[in-house]
């Protein structure tokens, strides 16, 4: 059987009951290592739930996510996810990709940032449609998440913004040559998030758009949610372009979250 475990936000002991036993029957355990990470690493894992873990990355996910299922259909086999195993629609493929093997599967849920940014004080039952701010590069700058953020405003409805992690990507002059070299691992900071939103207001102005979200909206940023050093800061969308709620020892794993008035 495949099993989807979700693993929390915090550290190695946010696991559920049941999905620590699950961990420790399986004969193989893979961790998804590129959507979200814990704020501990796998050696600490790895002693808490007594069992050695798979580091799965992109490239074995979405391009090998056979050897995953191998053998899956006579032996138990885990694939651990940071927050709740269908917070991203790799793992909903992986699902199906069992179905039509024929393999069995069951999820076992735990808390993600899709319920835990209730924290800042806000209903979750007034969140619009979720947005990921990606990371800018010279030759690409989408805006449709602001596009987005619009549409939820117009409906009196908050935005919960997920921030871009880069881990063990190429770049593309590497990934043309077919180089296996990978960049340094990056997280978007919620500051960072907050001047790409700043340019695209000064870019609709441009355009000669007034925009309804502008540097004096609202926000609410949050760093580390689930951890004993986890940040909440509110400010307009100016003051959050400034404010530095990272950790200097630990990844930041910010979200930024704009407000309806």
């Amino acid at each position: 059987m495949l099993y989807l475990v979700g693993l929390g936000l915090g550290d190695a002991k946010d696991i559920t009951v049941k999905g620590l036993e699950v961990v420790r029957q399986c004969r193989r355990v893979y961790l998804e290592a590129y959507t979200s990470i814990l704020t501990v690493g796998k050696e600490a894992l790895e002693e808490f739930y007594g069992k050695e873990l798979i580091l799965a990355d992109r490239e074995t996910v979405e391009q090998e996510a056979d050897s995953i299922l191998k053998e899956a259909d006579v032996c138990d086999v885990a694939f651990l996810v940071v927050g709740d195993p269908f917070g991203a629609t790799t793992h909903s493929d992986l699902v199906l990709r069992a179905v039509k093997l024929g393999i069995p599967y069951r999820v076992i849920h735990n808390a993600s940032i899709m319920n835990a940014v209730g924290c800042c004080g806000l209903q979750l039952y007034n969140f619009g449609e979720t947005v990921s701010i990606v990371f800018w590069t010279d030759a690409w700058k989408p805006e449709s998440f602001f596009d987005k953020i619009t549409k939820n405003r117009q409906n009196g409805m908050h935005t919960l913004c997920l921030l871009d992690i880069k881990v063990k990507e190429q770049s593309l002059e590497n990934l043309m040559k077919g180089r296996k070299v990978y960049e340094p691992p990056r997280y978007m900071s919620v500051n960072q998030a907050a001047e790409q939103l700043l340019t695209i207001i000064k870019n609709r102005r441009l355009q000669g758009e007034e925009p309804e979200i502008t540097e004096n909206t609202i926000c609410v940023g949050l760093a580390r949610v689930g951890a004993p050093d986890q940040k909440i800061a509110s400010g307009t969308l100016h003051q959050m372009s400034t404010v530095e709620l990272a950790s200097r020892r630990r990844p930041p794993l910010q979200n930024c979250r704009p407000g309806t008035a």
